[in-house]
């Protein structure tokens, strides 16, 4: 039997909780100011924010976590040399865990901004501290025992969906099902919650939420806030999937003052990858959450500014460059525009398809999915990369995998390194000519599904529980109507010499489009984070022109 993997808290223990020398101490004096805690005190409290990276010079604290309520775990006890914090002290978000002086302590504390400064200035140091506190995270994601609390029936829509979004923002959670956990019932016993009324999340801040949206969700873990309508930034960017983190970590990395929104979460479609294989520098591959959560990471570093989840719903021009309106109301300005909002996931055209969206139809396969359908058969449909990549990671969890593709087979549309793997997986089953008929189920479960054979037309029935789409996707440029950007024919945005003379520029000057939303892209991981870093000479140029406008304008006016 092959030994079990170990947990990174044990095989990266000296990495995640470095202790700094006298020398690496002196050197990040400069960028925090001296405080001290009493035997006892509360330094930091789980669900708010903490005043940022506390590098501890004398004293004992523990770190703690809340795996239920009113029982708290100890992670690890910090002494002199060690820093208290993880990625939420990178961006000024609520904590995770708790700290609590054991005894009297010294410290000096670095608040997020100059915490940014500190990695920028002191690269090797700021290494380190950056390796630490991504594994912190990594170590917290493992552990299942931090952050909000979700506790509703393990195969419910919406229980689904706000695990899925947990997940998809790189937040540790515990999901509780209803059915089955003694402590999910204690708890529905204790706040008297009725059994129509779950899911429910627990936040770490103690409040409760009643089957929340995802935005609503987001703003009581601190993940969204108000956004300062006083702020004039240099770019703003639609979407973060990897054009625009890419377009965001050089942007911010070269100077100019970034901020990203995208509706869903960071990563895209890139970020639903099971596994990557093909992206440069990865020879072993790299799933497209690690992907994606390395750059979104990387973005904050360099003082991007993330509103996630927050739709974009019109643009609009204004004196000093461009708004844009959001959700609740809310809206921010900026000198230039950066569309990369992608695309959305393709739907089938069958009439009850909605009724089992969220439960039994599926556009992403992670390990959330996977375990709903363990040791099942299930069908998958789609034979571009996304669908080989989905089908092989299912068929290592799932007893049968049955690949629909609406052509012969998969050797036209697909990568020849995965229809090899895929020829190579005895539980793989591909059909050609083959598309969905119909879907069967009740109470928003699949029981089973049908599809015919487009050459002989014959129909074949089977008890089905889960069905996967990988069928491609539209352009996300349904707010972009009334917004004077030029589009295709297929809705994508037009860029370059017929409407602009930039390569990226779209017919309003100041706003551009890369990515999967820009007509005429390459629909690769690697080309859209390649127009990510070009946009950015794009908009130095543009900004450096309205700069050396704006006196002679003024001296006209």
């Amino acid at each position: 039997m092959a030994p079990s993997a170990q947990p990174i808290t044990v095989t990266r223990r000296d990495q995640m909780f470095p202790i700094l020398g006298d020398a690496d101490i002196e050197r990040m004096r400069r960028f925090g100011e001296a405080s001290s805690y009493a035997a006892g005190e509360h330094i930091v409290t789980a669900g708010s924010v903490a005043p940022g990276l506390i590098v501890i010079l004398s004293g004992a604290v523990d770190i703690t976590q809340d795996i239920r309520p009113g029982r708290r775990e100890t992670i690890v006890t910090h002494g002199p040399g060690n820093f208290i914090g993880e990625l939420a002290q990178l961006s000024s978000r609520p904590s995770l865990v708790n700290a609590e002086a054991r005894e009297p302590v010294e410290a000096f504390v670095i608040p997020s901004q100059r915490l940014r400064d500190l990695m920028v200035q002191e690269a090797s140091l700021g290494e380190r501290i950056m390796r630490a506190l991504i594994l912190r995270r990594v170590g917290l994601l493992e552990s299942g025992s931090s952050g909000p609390v979700v506790i509703g029936p393990a195969g419910n829509g919406d229980t689904l969906r706000l695990q899925g979004f947990l997940r998809r923002s790189g937040q540790p959670h515990r999901a509780l099902d209803s059915d089955s956990d003694p402590c999910a019932k204690t708890l529905i016993e204790h706040f008297h919650v009725d059994q129509h009324h779950l899911p429910i999340v627990l936040c770490p801040n103690g409040k409760l939420m009643h089957n929340p949206g995802e935005t609503e969700l987001a703003r009581c873990l601190g993940l969204l806030r108000p956004i300062d309508s006083d702020i004039v930034y240099d770019v703003a960017i639609v979407g973060a999937g990897p054009a625009g983190l890419a377009a965001a970590v050089y942007a911010a990395s070269e100077g100019l003052s970034t901020i990203v929104l995208d509706c869903r979460a960071f990563g895209g479609q890139a970020g639903a990858s099971s596994r990557i294989e093909n992206y440069l520098g990865f020879p072993t591959g790299i799933t497209g959450m690690a992907l994606m959560a390395r750059a979104y990471n990387q973005a904050q570093k360099f003082g991007v500014e993330m509103v996630i989840p927050d739709e974009a719903k019109l643009l609009g021009a204004a004196s000093d460059g461009y708004t844009l309106a959001v959700g609740d109301g809310e809206s921010l300005r900026a000198r230039a525009v950066v569309i990369a909002s992608g695309a959305r996931y393709r739907r089938l055209d069958i009439a009850n398809l909605a009724e089992f969206e969220g439960t039994s139809v599926h556009y992403w396969a992670s390990p959330i999915e996977a375990r709903l359908c363990a040791g099942q058969e299930v069908a998958l449909v789609g034979a571009g990369n996304s669908a080989g990549q989905a089908a092989v990671y299912l068929a290592s969890q799932v007893r049968k995998v049955t690949m629909l593709a609406r052509r012969g087979g998969l050797r036209e549309t697909m990568s020849r390194y995965l229809v090899e793997r895929i020829e190579a997986q005895p539980n793989i089953e591909v059909l050609g000519e083959t598309e969905i008929e119909a879907l069967e189920g009740e109470g928003g479960n699949l029981t089973a599904l049908s599809w015919r054979n487009q050459a002989t037309g014959d129909v074949e029935t089977r008890p089905i529980q889960h069905l996967f789409l990988f069928i491609g996707a539209d352009p996300n440029t349904d707010w972009l109507a009334e917004c004077n950007v030029a589009l295709d024919a297929k809705g994508f945005v037009r860029t370059g010499a017929d409407v602009a003379a930039g390569l990226m520029e779209t017919s309003r000057s100041g706003v551009f489009a890369i990515g999967d939303v820009r007509s005429g892209s390459v629909k690769r991981v690697a080309a859209a984070v390649g127009e990510g870093a070009q946009v950015v000479a794009a908009l130095h140029a543009y900004l450096a022109r309205t700069n050396a406008a704006a006196p002679e304008l003024a001296r006209r006016a």
